[in-house]
């Protein structure tokens, strides 16, 4: 092989490694940018977050709840999704008698006005008066068993969640939370169930949306499985 061949040999051979190098450098830098979150533009994605949750006629988008089945408004529950009678639900590895320890520490459901205003203290302390509940030591709603024991409370959304005794007409909060400890009461399902028939009763009476522990819309399914866990 002469020199000048040899020559144009290794000119190309080098070329060949540069050009080598350079593809390596920018797949890298590709996926460490990619590793670095830049791969999305969040300015377009923040934009469009609240419309990707608005649900349309049939099932939501995200296929969380069914429409139908939804707890919201004036007729948010009937007997049936608080006692179901003709749909038994199908238990897997539910035991009768279960330890305490097996059942949920706690329930929290809520209920949010519908209004803008929020509850009025008055309207509250009213509604509270006639589905039995008492205005309890530390300035929140309970309701009182037989034996004088606590079998859930109601609490504001206002931190720190308590309800004044004082200018009510000037008192207003977003929503209510309903608390309830199932290890704590001796009839865990009979107390879940007044528990419910509670929240539905002040949702048509406040004109509230009832909203289940993760936050979303309550269904009688939901309320299904709490009572299968709870049997």
């Amino acid at each position: 092989m002469d020199k000048e061949l040899l020559r144009v040999v290794i000119i190309l051979i080098g070329m060949l490694v540069m050009i080598g190098m350079l593809l390596w450098h920018f797949f890298k830098t590709l996926r460490e940018r990619r590793e670095a979150g830049d791969y999305f533009d969040d300015s377009e994605y923040s934009d469009r977050l609240v419309d990707d949750f608005e649900v349309d006629d049939g099932d939501d988008e995200m296929d969380i709840f069914p429409l139908h089945d939804v707890v919201d408004g004036d007729a948010l529950l009937d007997d049936e999704s608080i006692n179901p009678a003709h749909k038994e639900p199908v238990k897997q590895d539910v035991v009768k008698g279960q330890p305490k320890t097996a059942l949920p520490a706690l329930i929290e459901f809520s209920l949010v006005a519908r209004a803008d205003e929020g509850f009025n203290g008055e309207d509250l302390f009213d509604a509270f008066e006639r589905v039995g509940l008492e205005y309890g030591s530390v300035k929140v709603f309970e309701r009182i068993d037989k034996n004088r024991l606590v079998d859930f409370a109601v609490a504001s959304m206002i931190d720190p969640g308590t309800f004044p005794d004082t200018h009510l007409d000037e008192f207003y909060c977003p929503g209510i939370v309903f608390y309830m400890q199932p290890r704590e009461v001796d009839k865990p399902l009979a107390v879940f169930d007044d528990f419910i028939e509670t929240i539905d009763a002040l949702a048509m009476e406040l004109d509230g949306v009832v909203w289940d522990n993760q936050r979303q819309p309550l269904t009688a399914e939901t309320i299904a499985q709490f009572r299968q866990m709870l049997a």
